[in-house]
């Protein structure tokens, strides 16, 4: 018979083995229950798009979430939904917080110099929403003196600051939803950040009383942001991607997260055939 001393020996032995079982890999390791995980950030207050309601999480990039992971070999079950403000995405994949974002994540060449992107997967384009009696703004060229209101971290923040900074004031929050009771109480003019976006919000929150101005003036290329050198994963992505357009279910989840909104995407660059994760660009 082994000795009191040997068989704790054994046991501390035996946690340790399944203590260094669980410690490996990040976010996609196994679980106590036994099941791996795959942690996605997405956006939780973009209706149509990235939208978290209670315990459910809905829009179109969702959709596209849902079928890679599938197509990766999880279950909806083995998504962990984490909320990925624009600011913080970057972060995030460094940090090894996610395994992906999918959240309305412009490809932009600074951003590739910390994070690698799959796809595009859409390409939208910056908008401005602004108030439905509103006449004197009709583009980009009708902002002079006009309050805007965009996203702290977000391209198209960034746009207004590269091409409009002696024309307008511009004021950033934490999210869009902030921007939208800015609008409607006329503390700006204006919204602005992509077509699509806006769209969702004005039909989930605007309550009849916003508009689409419908001049888009950038290209937004939406990639899935991974870590940077995942080169595997990447390609794993973009085969998804392909699969996911040539099945019909881009097109059938795009009709869907967009219905009642009135929302056309643009059918010179959707669906997106190459999923070469070139960077957005200006319309200027």
């Amino acid at each position: 018979m082994r000795s009191f001393a040997q068989k704790a020996l054994a046991v501390a032995a035996a946690v340790s083995a399944v203590a260094s079982l669980t410690a490996c890999g990040g976010s996609s390791a196994a679980t106590d229950s036994g099941g791996k995980k795959i942690t996605i950030g997405i956006k939780f207050d973009q209706p149509g798009l990235g939208f978290k309601q209670g315990s459910s999480y809905t829009g179109f990039d969702v959709d596209v979430a849902r079928y890679v992971a599938k197509d990766l070999g999880y279950s909806d079950s083995q998504i962990v939904w984490k909320e990925a403000p624009s600011k913080q995405r970057e972060a995030l994949l460094q940090n090894g917080d996610v395994d992906m974002v999918v959240a309305t994540y412009s490809i932009t060449d600074k951003r590739k110099q910390v994070v690698d992107f799959a796809g595009p997967y859409f390409v939208a384009g910056q908008d401005l929403l602004v108030r439905a009696n509103e006449k004197s703004i009709k583009g980009p060229n009708s902002l002079n003196g006009k309050n805007l209101c965009s996203v702290t971290g977000s391209t198209s923040a960034q746009t207004v600051k590269d091409h409009f900074a002696n024309k307008v004031q511009l004021m950033e929050q934490t999210g869009y939803a902030e921007c939208v009771t800015a609008l409607i109480s006329g503390t700006v003019d204006a919204v602005t950040t992509d077509d699509i976006i806006l769209a969702g919000l004005a039909s989930a929150k605007g309550g009849g009383n916003l508009k689409l101005v419908g001049k888009p003036f950038t290209q937004e290329r939406y990639g899935i942001g991974v870590k940077k050198g995942d080169t595997a994963m990447v390609k794993k992505i973009n085969a998804a991607l392909k699969k996911m357009e040539a099945d019909g279910s881009w097109q059938k989840d795009l009709a869907s997260a967009t219905k009642g909104t009135g929302y056309k995407p643009n059918s010179k660059y959707n669906p997106p055939t190459d999923f070469d994760a070139q960077s957005s660009s200006t319309d200027f």
